[in-house]
């Protein structure tokens, strides 16, 4: 009994023990993340913006919940040996619901694809946006078999999905001039308020490159089917103009209208059909065109709805090749600040 007893005490002053030297191990973690949090209070209520049009704020959580949406439209045409063909494809929408945690510009998001998890989805597409007070970019890279659509050439004129692999990747970089009275942030990510109607002038450049290809599946389909393949690559620079409109008794409402158009100054553009290639006329004046929109309502400082739609439509026309494609997102979101 009496051993017991003493095991029991010697038991009991152990646990105490570990419980003080745990205490004392995590006592300096908790001092770190202390530190860590006042830097990141700290940086995010420090803005350099003019205060009159752009303010922070005061809470630091956000919270986003999104569903998002995006489509590819491509469209060929070329003559090779006085043959003449056409191209005009398009791959199945993604549909994806987004849960996103913001704590002072530090941000995690989660999203599930329905189609995805059904089996209905096998494309792979990634979506990247960073939008700062100077800087912005937007950064989409495709991976998808579900286009389908009409080729013309000869006898063949549809095509169902897995008959065509495209590979395409954009890039638009963005500079805004007037940074101090008009904010991207605050139209796309909703972590500034937008106070008073402000515009700017932009300066860009663009990127798209990639290839769209017939499979093996489709010949297994359709023996007579053509062998193509579509390469591009371009690089355009050029400026826009964005603005922000704030309206409503409160200034509840934000509405967003930017367009960047951008000149192509390299190109390398080939479309091949059965082994025969046809390039692009390195002369010719080409264009890449890239346009957000988004509409906020704030039905309090906590509380918000809206939508945003970014686009970029490229314009390669000349009398080789003629290539145009057009890569869209829609997203609504509901936010919670707290």
């Amino acid at each position: 009994m009496r051993q017991s007893v003493l095991r029991s005490i010697l038991f009991f002053i152990l646990l105490g023990a570990l419980s003080v030297g745990v205490a004392a191990q995590s006592e300096p973690k908790v001092g770190f993340l202390k530190r860590l949090d006042n830097k990141l209070a700290k940086h995010y209520f420090t803005s350099k913006y003019d205060s009159d049009y752009v303010a922070r704020p005061h809470l630091r959580w956000l919270l986003r919940l999104m569903v998002n949406q995006t489509g590819d439209y491509i469209h060929a045409k070329g003559t090779i040996k006085d043959v003449w063909s056409k191209y005009d494809l398009h791959t199945k929408h993604k549909t994806t619901l987004s849960l996103e945690v913001n704590y002072c510009d530090l941000a995690i998001s989660y999203s599930i694809n329905p189609a995805k998890l059904k089996g209905n989805y096998d494309d792979y597409e990634f979506n990247f946006e960073y939008h700062a007070q100077k800087f912005s970019v937007d950064i989409n890279y495709q991976r998808a078999t579900s286009l389908k659509g009409n080729m013309k050439l000869g006898n063949f004129t549809h095509l169902e999905e897995d008959g065509i692999l495209m590979k395409v990747f954009n890039v638009a970089g963005y500079y805004v001039f007037n940074n101090r009275k008009f904010s991207y942030p605050a139209a796309l990510y909703q972590n500034y308020y937008q106070l008073r109607s402000a515009g700017s002038w932009l300066a860009g450049a663009s990127y798209q490159g990639g290839s769209v290809k017939t499979t093996e599946e489709l010949k297994e389909r359709s023996p007579q089917a053509p062998e193509v393949r579509l390469r591009f690559t371009n690089i355009g620079i050029g400026g826009g103009y964005g603005y922000n409109f704030v309206f409503g008794k409160h200034a509840q409402w934000l509405l967003h209208l930017s367009a960047m158009p951008t000149f192509v100054v390299y190109k390398h553009n080939k479309l091949t059909v059965n082994d025969e290639e046809i390039s692009d006329d390195r002369t010719s004046l080409n264009m890449i065109f890239n346009e957000r929109a988004s509409l906020v309502y704030h039905f309090s400082p906590r509380s918000f709805v809206g939508a945003s739609f970014i686009m970029s439509n490229s314009v390669f026309d000349d009398t080789n090749v003629v290539i145009r494609q057009n890569k869209w997102m829609l997203r609504t979101f509901v936010g919670l600040r707290l």
